[in-house]
């Protein structure tokens, strides 16, 4: 069975969000080494966004509130949260409902900026993640793979990312409001990952052609030459001279503080990093102008209704295949048992028919033909009512006719997904 704890700009303050980011993502190991029910984790930690999708083994009585328990404990104490406040904060999924929430969530429905590309690539790098730490499960790989497929097809058959929209663009869209001449601006971009690449993209559609780019990590110089920037080692010097800086790297304290920044001249300064790249205490710095993700979320525009909608259908139609490819998964060991049993009793006729003289075989061909014939019907049947919910009157039904006992996590799983 799947479970979901997820927590974002609606229902989260952007502090609880910081605090995940930065230690949600070691929670993974935990939860599947120090508990007996927990089969894999991936947890997904963007700037708006916090995500930990877990599989249970074995839905046995109660397991969901203990691994509801359990991933609260562990991911509060890893990011420094109490657990009780991070409980409050989050919302529980489980079940068939997990799959259309990430479906949702990696095609950008769910996002600050509605249908923003980057989410795609930060769930697929949870997934990554997750392998790499041998975290992940059958179960999991197949939710992840079909969310990477769900979101391609959002972005191939709809225009919710028409606009190319992502939190960089709207970050340079409001500070275009402060600039007269993008070309007579000088930039300074801190960070050489995904988002910087996308910020001098972003900048070079509105004409900047002063970037200089700064690195913590010292990847600045290798940066600047793929991409024809200017590369400074003096982050102190890049300040004193830019007009914006644009911030976007990984750092888990403050690159920018405020005693790095002189007051009087107006610079403004788009923090996009999470956790923040930039001290709170530089707004308060006269003529500096922060613009925040707490500050662009609440400027992000309203999605194109009709996109949106049809956006929606497709992931809507994904998770309702992935929910019935599940539930006929979940009645297979009851048609295995079914199976079994009735080429087990078939087995036995023949060898009967064969002491009793058969020696060209017609009769075992005809016995094989009819025991395959007599168990299409039920396959199919099985298939219909799996899709259907009631996969549990099946099991039932093999159960009261040939006394096959399924096993009881079978049985719950079907009670669950019927409820």
């Amino acid at each position: 069975m799947l479970l979901c704890l997820t927590a974002n700009h609606h229902n989260a303050s952007f502090d609880l969000l910081e605090k995940l980011s930065i230690g949600a993502p070691r929670a993974a190991g935990i939860l599947v080494d120090k508990s007996d029910f927990v089969s894999g984790a991936v947890v997904l930690a963007t700037c708006n966004r916090f995500e930990a999708y877990l599989e249970i083994d074995e839905p046995l009585t109660g397991a969901t509130a203990m691994a509801v328990a359990t991933m609260v404990q562990v991911i509060g104490e890893a990011s420094g949260i109490d657990p009780d406040d991070l409980r409050n904060s989050v919302t529980v999924l489980r079940g068939d409902p997990v799959a259309e929430h990430l479906f949702a969530v990696s095609s950008g429905l769910e996002s600050v900026i509605i249908g923003e590309d980057e989410i795609a690539g930060q769930v697929r790098r949870a997934l990554t993640q997750a392998r790499a730490a041998g975290t992940t499960s059958s179960g999991l790989e197949r939710l992840f793979q079909n969310a990477a497929k769900t979101s391609r097809g959002v972005k191939n058959q709809t225009a919710i990312g028409g606009a190319g929209r992502s939190l960089v663009r709207l970050g340079l869209e409001l500070a275009s409001s402060r600039i007269a001449d993008w070309s007579r601006t000088r930039v300074l971009i801190v960070g050489t990952g995904q988002y910087a690449g996308t910020t001098v993209a972003a900048l070079r559609d509105r004409g900047a052609e002063d970037l200089t780019v700064f690195s913590p990590s010292g990847r600045a110089a290798k940066f600047a030459t793929r991409l024809g920037l200017t590369a400074t080692t003096s982050l102190v010097d890049a300040l004193e001279t830019a007009d914006v800086v644009i911030t976007c790297t990984s750092t888990e304290t403050p690159v920018i503080t405020a005693a790095m920044l002189s007051a009087g001249r107006h610079r403004i300064l788009i923090d996009l990093g999470l956790p923040r790249n930039v001290e709170a205490a530089v707004a308060g710095i006269d003529g500096i102008e922060l613009l925040d993700l707490e500050t662009i979320s609440i400027h992000a525009p309203l999605e194109e209704l009709n996109a949106t909608s049809d956006a929606r259908a497709i992931v809507g139609e994904a998770a309702s295949e992935f929910a019935a490819l599940t539930a006929e998964q979940a009645l297979t060991p009851a048609v295995v048992a079914l199976r079994s049993h009735v080429f087990g009793l078939l087995e036995s006729e023949i060898e009967r028919v064969r002491t009793r003289g058969d020696d060209d075989g017609r009769i075992e061909a005809a016995l094989r033909h009819l025991t395959g014939v007599l168990l299409h019907a039920p396959s199919v049947r099985a298939r219909e009512l799996a899709r259907s919910g009631e996969g549990q009157e099946f099991s039932d039904a093999v159960t009261a006719l040939f006394g096959i006992e399924v096993p009881d996590a079978v049985r719950d799983e079907l009670r669950d997904r019927r409820a």
